[in-house]
């Protein structure tokens, strides 16, 4: 591993060492042990999208491994002006340790990888959220042990995090329903690379409760993705029935959970029941954001330039 641009960057045995790395490095935390193995170096953060929780837990993470972060938004920075990705690539490069872009489309995050010659993290983009996942991983895992071991659901967009779900289940052989509003599917090569890897079970259904009946780790995300807002009211329209509420929880097992990577829209793709209930895990989830990409930055930055 030398970018983390996609779930499918990393193996089986990669994950699961992240998942028990950032598991360790949680616990160091709690006992306010100090743990600080990027003394001196630095890490880039180029933020073209909006963020609460990606740039605060890298920058937290980066902070408490003893290093630093140098933060570049769109309209601060030459990028915003034009200047090609692939020349700020070069140059943030020798600068820095390592990048973290959240951009939206993945070609440019393929692009800053490929022309930088430090490691390169994806923070967000359009079509892979990565780091989300990892987090969502351990969180499987703090409550079930063997994330292998339980059966998965996805209710609502084909998006970004649909996506990566699946290629989660492709690396690691999960068992993975999604539930998507006609037109709303994931995309198509995402579905034909897991079918193609074979060590998975992924499908689509359209009916919400087909897809939570019985399983134990039930995700949602919202309707409208950052730069999908002018859809909001087709989408409302699209999406009528796929609210994760009290009702279509009682049909997930009975010791499932609820993850929603957050931002959340009360009342939208999930009930405020859901949400702030005895099943969800959402704030849990939030706060593993900090630890799974902790150990995703020792691993990285460790490693040193390719």
């Amino acid at each position: 591993m030398r970018d983390l641009l996609s779930i499918r960057d990393l193996t089986a045995d990669e994950i699961l060492t992240i998942i028990q790395r950032a598991r360790w490095l949680k616990e160091r935390r709690q006992k306010r042990e100090s743990h600080r193995p990027l003394e001196g170096r630095t890490l880039g953060l180029i933020f073209e999208k909006a963020s609460t929780r990606t740039r605060v837990s890298f920058e937290v993470g980066m902070f408490e491994l003893g290093g630093m972060t140098v933060l570049l938004q769109g309209g601060g920075s030459q990028l915003g002006r034009g200047e090609p990705i692939r020349d700020t690539a070069r140059v943030l490069g020798s600068y820095c340790d390592g990048l973290v872009i959240r951009t939206f489309g993945q070609d440019r995050a393929e692009e800053l990888a490929r022309y930088c010659e430090r490691p390169v993290i994806n923070g967000l983009t359009d079509h892979e959220h990565p780091c989300q996942v990892l987090a969502d991983l351990m969180t499987v895992a703090e409550e079930y042990g063997d994330v292998r071991a339980v059966r998965y659901a996805w209710v609502g967009d084909g998006n970004n995090m649909a996506h990566s779900w699946i290629h989660a289940a492709a690396v690691l052989g999960l068992d993975l329903l999604l539930a998507c509003p006609y037109g709303y599917d994931p995309d198509p090569r995402v579905l034909a690379l897991a079918e193609r890897d074979g060590r998975g079970r992924v499908a689509v259904v359209r009916v919400p409760a087909e897809a939570v009946r019985g399983r134990q780790v039930i995700s949602t995300d919202v309707w409208a993705s950052m730069g999908e807002e002018a859809e909001q009211k087709a989408r409302e329209r699209a999406f009528r029935g796929f609210c994760l509420d009290e009702a279509l929880l009682a049909e997930a097992a009975r010791d499932g959970i609820v993850l929603h990577c957050l931002p959340a829209h009360r009342g939208e793709e999930i009930s405020e029941g859901a949400l702030e209930g005895p099943q969800s895990r959402v704030w849990r989830q939030a706060e593993n954001r900090l630890h799974a990409q902790k150990a995703v930055l020792e691993i990285l930055l460790l490693m040193g330039a390719r």
